[in-house]
C-alpha cells in the first residue's frame, strides 16, 4: 500500500520560487534564507525523482515537470485559502472577502451599483475586482483567486469539473454618435445599409463583440468602408465623444450619456445583435461573503 508523508513546507517553497521565478526573492518574501529555500527545492526534487527548475539569466525557470506540479500545487493552495476564509468568515459577515472577476465594460453597468450596495451593508468585507480576458478569468476561478466570474457570451473556454454557467441577462448593442454632430447627418440613417460609407468605430475583428455584427452585415451583403477598430468599449465611447464617428457598443454602457444628451442613439429598422451576461461559479468553493452577494444581489434563484 502506497504511503506518503507529505512535507507541506517543501511545496510551499516550491510554489514561492515558481511564483517569483527566483530563489532569492522567494527567500526574501518568505522571511527565510536562500540556502534554506535551495535545500528545500533539492529535497523535493530528490523525493519526486524529477528536476523542477533550471537556472536562467534572470533566476530560475520551471521544467516541464515543474509546470505540471505547479498546476496541482496552485489548485491545492487555492483550496487552502478558500478553506481558511470559510473558517474565518462570520455568519453576520463582520469580516470576510469577496473577489470578482469580470471585464471592465460589464462591471461599469451591471455590477458596480450592486457592489456599492453590498459594501454599504457589509462595510467590513474586503472587496476585490479583477479584470481580464475570459480565459484568464476562468483560470483565476479555477485556482480560487476569484470567487466567481461575470462575463458576456460566449464562454468559449474549457471549464473544469464543478464550474457552472448561468445566463443572467440579455443586453442589446446600439450604434451611437455624438449628440448634434455636424460631421454626419445621422438623423437620415434608418437602415444598416445607410452606414456603409459612414465613419464607424467598431470592436476589433474576430472578437465576440464584433463577430455577430459582421455576420449580420454579411447576410445583408453590406460592405462597410470606413472603420476604426478599437479593442475596448471604453475607448470606443471616448472616440465617439471626440466626434470621430459612429460607435457600436452595448446600449447599457451609453444609456446615461444618451439620457444626459451627450450621445444619441441611431435607431435602425433592423434588430441588432444581443449578448448574454453570465455568471460562472463553483458552489463548492464559495465562502459566505460571495454566497451572500450572489443570492441577494445577482440572482436569488441560483441554488447554492
Amino acid at each position: 500500500m502506497y504511503k506518503s508523508n507529505i512535507n507541506l513546507n517543501l511545496y510551499k517553497n516550491f510554489y514561492e520560487v515558481a511564483k517569483y521565478g527566483s530563489i532569492s526573492k522567494a527567500a526574501e518574501y518568505g522571511y527565510t534564507s536562500q540556502p534554506a529555500v535551495s535545500k528545500a527545492i533539492k529535497k523535493l526534487e530528490s523525493e519526486l525523482g524529477v528536476q523542477l527548475f533550471i537556472r536562467s539569466l534572470n533566476g530560475v525557470e520551471l521544467t516541464e515537470k515543474g509546470q505540471e506540479l505547479l498546476y496541482f500545487v496552485e489548485k491545492s493552495y487555492g483550496n487552502l485559502i478558500t478553506a481558511e476564509r470559510m473558517m474565518k468568515e462570520t455568519e453576520n459577515l463582520e469580516r470576510g472577502k469577496l473577489s470578482i472577476g469580470m471585464p471592465s465594460n460589464v462591471g461599469s453597468f451591471f455590477l458596480f451599483d450592486k457592489i456599492i450596495a453590498f459594501h454599504k451593508k457589509y462595510p467590513n468585507i474586503e472587496i476585490t475586482i479583477i479584470t481580464g480576458s475570459t480565459a484568464n478569468l476562468i483560470n483565476l476561478l479555477d485556482s480560487h483567486k476569484v470567487d466567481f466570474v461575470i462575463d458576456t457570451s460566449p464562454i468559449n473556454v474549457k471549464l473544469t469539473k464543478g464550474m457552472k454557467v448561468k445566463l443572467l441577462k440579455e443586453v442589446s448593442y446600439a450604434f451611437v454618435i455624438k449628440k448634434d454632430t455636424k460631421k454626419i447627418d445621422y438623423k437620415k440613417i434608418k437602415e444598416l445599409k445607410d452606414l456603409k460609407d459612414k465613419s464607424l468605430i467598431l470592436p476589433i475583428p474576430n472578437t465576440a463583440n464584433r463577430n455577430d455584427l459582421d455576420e449580420l452585415l454579411r447576410k445583408k451583403r453590406i460592405e462597410i468602408e470606413n472603420v476604426l477598430n478599437i479593442h475596448t468599449s471604453e475607448m470606443i465611447i471616448s472616440a465617439v465623444k471626440k466626434d470621430l464617428g459612429i460607435g457600436y457598443v452595448i446600449y447599457d454602457l451609453v444609456k446615461d450619456d444618451i439620457n444626459n444628451g451627450i450621445l444619441d442613439e441611431i435607431k435602425l429598422k433592423e434588430s441588432l445583435p444581443t449578448v448574454g451576461i453570465n455568471i460562472v461559479y463553483d458552489k463548492e468553493f464559495l465562502s459566505k461573503a460571495p454566497r451572500k452577494f450572489i443570492e441577494d444581489y445577482i440572482d436569488h434563484e441560483i441554488k447554492l
